[in-house]
């Protein structure tokens, strides 16, 4: 993996991203050097309590919802909690490790490198990661409390104070283990915005527990103080990321307002908590309800955090409300009408990409494992409770059974807008099948060079896969390889990403990509990432007759010889090959269908044919990268998986032709 030169970076990062963007990280450069953050107050002011801001599903409500298999899910991972486990990005169990075992420093300290946390402090044995490197997403994981969602849920059913007690433990721990804004906790204001979200909630939930006395809830009205007094030092940050970030520390500036409404700075966190939630609904998610990360991770991440600030409740809002116009379609008074009709269309997007069988959804972009707001019983990979929460927040809809999570961050008052319109390139033939084409314009924040990727479904299965994410920040080769064109369902000419790498995390040049032509079962598409080489791709699929076609054009401006490589991910089951002089014929038996997979190449020339699996080869004799053949489904995760390609050169343009072939069983 290869990067440009840091001149060429930032200037294609000021051209890409715009001044404003890169002055405002300038100017947190320049605090971070100067030593102002450290000069930023602390929030000394005596707080007795924190206000309820929740109405909260009573016992009957939940166990209405909830099977008997769901609440013996719940009360195991509640239990697990107990023991000082939690899983952690939704897959395997890690400890709770919430202090430190050596002396800590300003967390600027941290930020500019003077001080060092040693590599045993986060290393996650469950995860069977690679020798540790500086990954901070698996320290601050724990620390953002998301866990204490499930002990609380357990404690509403079943009244034990076991888990009102472990709550209160770990609290504790984490209280006198990291002092206001000593340590790499407090390092990152979303991270920051995200604890004390958590801690607000824990304080109703489990506010009539035995275990909490007069004294903690004190002390927790505290944290919640300090943790809100440290974030408005540092939107400088956020506002320069213009992602997930600023969101978060918006949400968690407003919740902390209305949790602490006697606080002297709890009107400066209201303005910009409003102010800065309505800028993200309104400028981060595009006409076709897209998010400008472009993760569907992301996506369901900023939706959520869209629920809680819509589900919050107080006196406050109910003056506000009696004063609203009685026909508003707002669900608070607070948020824009721009912002509610982007969250309609945003909602409506993630509904498109979940497949309704299964509830995953499109591994699109990056995905860390971020899930804010644990309150189902359902799969990590489900997306089904946010899209169900949102549609009946945004959009007035049920799409699917009521869940937990709806009755949890239930909105106030439902909106009352129309069905937001799709255009997205999505084809769904049947209940049975669909799939999604890659086709990625405007300006969108692109973390994967995907181009024209095809991810494809079967009766609830993911059929061409997309690999994910894996790691950030690891020895490598896995310091975030997978965002690579190589690694997706697309066409990679003369072995180049589709756009400039320009770090391990970013993009920049981004490609356009555009519908040439859409029908029910039919669309088409191109892109101009290889525009600069002399190249168009365009792509077509359509669907007849349980056979999904797939037509690739390398359209070439040159007389000089170049190598095309189309590659498919394919989950990992049994097959069978025939490699034939013009034709390639895989079959795949998956739990639903006979799947064959049959590719051909126009004009017919000498093609090379690899099959890898879990970083080694099965089929071929080109050397290949420890990194292919994998999937990773969540952050620290991957699992095998099958990477098919072929690869053939050529002085003119080339057509490659893939058909999937569905034989039910």
């Amino acid at each position: 993996m290869s990067f440009i030169s840091r001149t060429q970076r930032v200037g294609k990062i000021i051209h890409q991203l715009g001044f404003t963007q890169v002055a405002f990280f300038a100017l947190y450069k320049l605090g971070l050097k100067t030593g102002y953050f450290k000069r930023a107050p602390n929030s000394q002011i005596p707080i007795s309590n924190s206000q309820f801001l929740f109405n909260l599903p009573s016992r009957e409500e939940l166990l209405s919802i909830l099977s008997d298999d769901g609440i013996k899910t719940l009360l195991a991972e509640a239990n697990h909690i107990l023991d000082g486990n939690f899983r952690i990005f939704g897959s395997e169990l890690s400890d709770i490790k919430l202090d430190f075992n050596h002396p800590l420093f300003h967390w600027t300290d941290y930020e500019m490198g003077k001080a060092k946390i040693p590599n045993t402090e986060y290393q996650t044995p469950a995860l069977n990661l690679p020798p540790p490197t500086l990954d901070l997403k698996l320290l601050w994981e724990p620390a953002r409390f998301g866990w204490a969602f499930t002990l609380g849920r357990a404690y509403r059913i079943s009244g034990d104070e076991k888990y009102a007690q472990a709550f209160w433990r770990y609290f504790e721990i984490f209280d006198v283990g990291n002092p206001v804004n000593m340590g790499p906790h407090w390092m990152n204001g979303q991270e920051v915005a995200i604890r004390l979200m958590a801690f607000i909630w824990a304080a109703q939930v489990f506010a009539d527990a035995s275990e909490t006395t007069k004294e903690r809830k004190t002390r927790l009205a505290r944290s919640v103080a300090e943790h809100a007094t440290r974030i408005p030092s540092t939107l400088l940050y956020a506002r320069s990321q213009n992602n997930n970030h600023l969101t978060s520390e918006a949400a968690g500036l407003y919740t902390a307002a209305l949790a602490l409404p006697e606080h002297p700075q709890a009107k400066k966190w209201r303005e910009l908590g409003i102010k800065w939630l309505n800028w993200s609904f309104e400028n981060q998610i595009d006409e076709n309800g897209e998010y400008i990360q472009r993760s569907v991770n992301y996506h369901r991440l900023v939706l959520q955090l869209a629920l809680w600030v819509s589900a919050i409740t107080t006196k406050e809002h109910e003056v506000h409300e009696e004063k609203a116009e009685l026909n508003t379609s707002l669900s608070t008074s607070w948020m824009s009408k721009k912002s509610q009709e982007n969250l309609a269309l945003a909602t409506r997007w993630l509904a498109e990409l979940t497949d309704s069988i299964s509830g995953n959804a499109l591994n699109l972009g990056a995905n860390d494992g971020a899930y804010l707001f644990s309150l189902s019983t359902r799969d990590f990979r489900d997306f089904r409770p946010v899209v169900n929460a949102a549609s009946r927040a945004f959009l007035n809809e049920e799409p699917f059974l009521i869940d937990e999570m709806s009755l949890w961050l239930a909105p106030r008052k439902l909106a009352n807008l129309p069905l937001a319109s799709s255009n997205l390139p999505t084809l769904k033939p049947s209940t049975d099948t669909w799939a999604h084409l890659r086709v990625a314009g405007g300006n969108l924040r692109l973390a994967h060079a995907d181009q024209l990727h095809l991810d494809l479904w079967w009766q609830g299965e993911n059929i061409a896969l997309d690999s994910g994410t894996y790691l950030y920040n690891a020895e490598k080769p896995w310091d975030n390889p997978l965002s690579a064109t190589e690694f997706h369902n697309t066409v990679t000419v003369n072995g180049q990403d589709q756009m400039t790498r320009a770090s391990k995390f970013m993009y920049l040049d981004w490609s356009h990509g555009r519908i040439v032509e859409q029908s029910n079962n039919y669309i088409a598409a191109e892109h101009d990432g290889y525009k600069k080489m002399g190249f168009t791709h365009r792509r077509a699929v359509s669907f007849e007759e349980n056979i999904w076609h797939v037509v690739d054009k390398l359209i070439s401006d040159t007389d000089l010889p170049n190598t095309y490589r189309l590659h498919w991910l394919l989950p990992d089951l049994e097959y069978e090959l025939e490699n034939r002089e013009a034709r390639v014929e895989f079959g795949l038996q998956s739990p639903h269908a006979l799947v064959k997979i049959n590719i051909s190449q126009f004009p017919i020339l000498n093609s090379q044919l690899s099959i890898a699996r879990a970083g080694k080869i099965l089929y071929g004799s080109t050397e290949i990268s420890p990194t292919r053949g994998w999937y990773s489904p969540t952050y620290g995760v991957k699992i095998p998986a099958l990477s098919l390609a072929l690869e053939v050169t050529a002085s003119d343009s080339v057509k490659f032709i893939s058909e999937f072939a569905f034989s039910p069983l």
